[in-house]
């Protein structure tokens, strides 16, 4: 029983310096700490997006992309919003829009992936 106590309490550290890393659900936490992180962290953290778009140059890279989450973020009152809409140039969130709209209720979560113009 000594040894199972001592495994547990081995273990709170580093389980706190994990959640350290969490991205908060919170409005405010998440403008804070997204544009701070990585794609592979938001992927690790938040999971796949409902829906993405990329724009990509002449060669086929991904130069900037779109992702929307549903019901993900919580206002300051606690009311979830219908969609969050992660920009990214490259690897980097740029932009953070919270929404009452679902964009699946939008004609525009159809649009084709977009090719950038000559300046890319």
């Amino acid at each position: 029983m000594k040894f199972l106590s001592l495994l547990v309490l081995l273990c709170l550290p580093a389980t706190a310096m994990a959640e350290k890393n969490d991205i908060p659900l919170n409005e405010l936490g998440f403008v804070d700490s997204v544009p701070r992180a990585d794609k592979a962290h938001i992927l690790e953290q938040l999971g796949e997006p409902a829906s993405q778009f990329q724009i990509r140059d002449k060669g086929g890279d991904v130069v900037a992309a779109i992702w929307h989450y549903h019901y993900l973020n919580t206002s300051e009152e606690g009311d979830y919003y219908k969609t969050t809409e992660l920009d990214f140039i490259g690897d980097r969130v740029v932009n953070i829009v919270f929404s009452n709209v679902d964009d699946e209720e939008d004609n525009q979560a159809a649009l084709p992936a977009l090719e950038c113009a000559t300046s890319c």
